[in-house]
């Protein structure tokens, strides 16, 4: 519930608020939306599972939720923080030229490249992964993930184990690359210009940093746990640490986003405001 309400309420903040319809904003109202996209494919059937202790799930509303989550949390969440930490980088590496190169139309076409290219990723990924025959039918897991139907497998899995480590090491590794390489230019400027500068980009920057923290942290253990015999660690403490990516960040960004950004708290407590009168 809180998930739901908080970020529809910034969504709501950004899209009826023209003096938020900047660049940053949008790519931030794109996240919120994206939170809510990734919970409505983990927790109403986790919810009705728990409520009704019902422990088995439909081969075909499995891949559903596999889609749900892969494009949620390894594409659209991944790549949306990347396009911001481009976004910050001109900000405040090139600031007198930022309105040129990041203008509205340069926005839409970002914004629908990460989701349609999150869509067609993930798309690839099933398919390769829909037609292998299962030995098994038991996932060590409270939702299904794209490993755990491969590690079922009794069919050659080699395509998609390459798919998977080029996948990981095109395009992962360099959007990885190419968000410490902003941040580094980005911190590069704030130590050498003046204490405004330093302060702007440090207020606008650590929301960013600390959501793409968050994230990594959950995605490690994550792929640890996929990798990796875990078998040595509780039970509770898997389920946890699977759950962590899922849940934390879309509970994470809206407190840090509502609470950082300036002009979203102004906003929020303008409309506290009106409530009490």
């Amino acid at each position: 519930m809180f998930i739901v309400c908080a970020n529809v309420l910034l969504i709501v903040i950004i899209c009826m608020n023209r003096s938020l319809h900047e660049p940053m904003y949008l790519f931030l109202c794109s996240l919120f939306v994206n939170e809510l996209y990734g919970s409505t494919g983990l927790f109403p059937f986790l919810l009705l599972q728990i409520l009704s202790d019902i422990h088995t799930v439909s081969t075909s509303f499995c891949f559903l939720q596999i889609f749900c989550v892969y494009s949620y949390g390894a594409h659209v969440e991944f790549f949306t923080l990347g396009v911001m930490s481009y976004d910050r980088y001109l900000a405040i590496c090139y600031p007198l030229e930022y309105n040129k190169h990041m203008t509205s139309s340069k926005v839409a076409i970002l914004t629908a490249f990460v989701w349609l290219y999150s869509v067609l990723a993930t798309v690839v990924m099933m398919s390769l992964s829909a037609p292998l025959q299962l030995c098994g039918n038991t996932i060590q897991k409270v939702y299904c993930d794209n490993f755990s139907i491969v590690k079922l497998a009794c069919s050659d899995t080699s395509v998609n184990n390459i798919y998977g480590l080029v996948y990981m090491f095109t395009i992962i590794v360099s959007l990885i690359s190419f968000i410490l390489f902003s941040y580094l230019k980005i911190l590069k400027v704030c130590f050498s210009g003046s204490k405004q500068t330093r302060q702007k980009a440090v207020s606008t920057c650590t929301p960013h940093l600390a959501s793409l923290i968050n994230f990594s942290f959950g995605v490690f253990f994550e792929i640890v746990q996929g990798r990796f015999d875990m078998s040595s660690v509780p039970i509770m403490l898997r389920i946890f640490l699977s759950l962590y990516w899922l849940t934390c960040q879309p509970l994470f960004n809206p407190v840090l986003y509502g609470l950082k950004m300036s002009k979203i708290r102004i906003i929020c407590k303008s409309l506290s405001f009106g409530r009490r009168i």
